[in-house]
């Protein structure tokens, strides 16, 4: 009996189940620049929503942010970067994160609040001192129209390289470290995020819009969006940019993704951060995810 009520479950998961309270995501990136074309990165993310999440309106990848779905998950990410040859400058990074996210019904408008911890160890390969870091993050925002998020928050970073896991997963690695290197030694940064999904009148189609703020030791923004032609299937670009002094310093980016049924999804992601004055640095990212929800 035990056997046939775990094939069921599975079954039902796999073919077209409308309401779920678990998700797990992961995503590989190849990295390719200047300097070395053998990069990688890894990561792993894990859900749980305190109640069953509706997948039956909208957008089947937004599906959590219209039900306005309270969270708490994990995240993992593992990537080796620098010269193949050189293995004074040849690491590998793992990040671990736990965060909440919690949507608050008031008689005004929802209120919406986020807590994340982020431990970052820089294993360098020719047996040199690692490197820890830590990183903290709140954040405070409410819909202030329906499905329509603005949110402020803190960032703490105990040290410069410490990267966000969950960003890692949502928005790959390139992103990710052009972010870190925004905030660098100023170990404080404030951010600002907006996002917004809505229904396009007259088809079954989406739109989706975001962008955000960091101000640390540089000031950085992103902006992106993202059609949904149907509730499975959705394409989306964005584009981030940052004043930090180096290079590269901005990333356009591309994504596509496919639910093959409500509870399973595939997608695949391009970013190219091209670099200026000669830098070695000049990347390209091609990466691929997939959820499964249950």
């Amino acid at each position: 009996m035990k056997k046939l009520g775990l094939a069921t479950a599975l079954l039902l998961a796999m073919t077209g189940a409308q309401a779920y309270q678990f998700e797990v995501q992961g995503q590989a990136e190849h990295i390719d620049n200047t300097a070395n074309d053998k990069d990688f990165t890894g990561a792993v993310q894990g859900t749980y929503y305190f109640n069953d999440v509706d997948s039956s309106k909208g957008p089947l990848d937004e599906a959590a942010f219209l039900n306005h779905a309270s969270n708490v998950s994990a995240a993992y990410s593992y990537g080796e970067n620098g010269q193949e040859e050189d293995g004074r400058t040849r690491t590998a990074n793992h990040t671990f994160g736990v965060k909440g996210e919690a949507y608050v019904p008031t008689k005004v408008v929802p209120v919406y609040a986020s807590a994340s911890y982020n431990h970052t160890i820089t294993d360098n390969k020719a047996g040199e001192t690692d490197d820890n870091g830590d990183r903290y993050a709140l954040e405070l925002g409410a819909l202030v129209l329906p499905n329509f998020l603005v949110a402020v928050g803190y960032t703490s970073v105990a040290d410069q390289v410490s990267y966000d896991a969950f960003n890692i997963a949502s928005n790959g690695v390139a992103k990710a470290a052009l972010e870190s290197k925004t905030i660098a030694d100023d170990q404080d940064a404030i951010t600002a995020r907006t996002k917004y999904v809505g229904g396009i009148d007259g088809t079954n189609m989406s739109i989706g819009f975001e962008s955000g703020l960091v101000y640390g030791e540089a000031t950085a923004f992103n902006l992106g969006t993202t059609l949904y032609l149907n509730p499975k299937l959705s394409v989306g670009v964005s584009y981030l940019e940052s004043s930090y002094a180096g290079s590269p310093d901005k990333a356009l980016g591309a994504n596509v993704n496919y639910f093959i049924t409500p509870a399973v999804a595939v997608g695949a992601s391009y970013v190219n951060a091209n670099a200026e004055n000669g830098s070695e640095l000049d990347t390209q990212t091609v990466g691929l995810n997939a959820k499964f929800r249950f």
